[in-house]
């Protein structure tokens, strides 16, 4: 099976924040065992200030403001709440 898209999605806000959402339905695996391949990215000013992802061989995790934690999936959508907390929680820092 071939990775099947989920979600594609791009805002850009007024300020020049981006918002970008991929998803895909992937073959379960070891590296991906829920049978999803994503990425969600916040990029405030140029740079990172959230991203979630599963990379090749890093597992699921979650970078904030320059730091790289690892990240317990528990769905795509628990995984879109969460982003949009963390996005929401730096964009209030102004």
């Amino acid at each position: 099976m071939k990775a099947k898209p989920l979600i594609l999605r791009k805002r850009i806000y007024p300020n020049g924040d981006i918002v970008e959402i991929k998803a895909w339905h992937v073959p379960e695996s070891e590296d991906k065992p829920h049978g999803f391949k994503y990425s969600l990215v916040y990029i405030r000013e140029g740079k990172r200030a959230v991203g979630y992802d599963n990379a090749e061989r890093k597992g699921d995790h979650r970078h904030y403001k320059g730091r790289e934690y690892s990240y317990e999936f528990k769905g795509i959508d628990k995984l879109i709440e969460d982003f949009f907390n963390d996005v929401r929680r730096i964009r209030d820092e102004d």
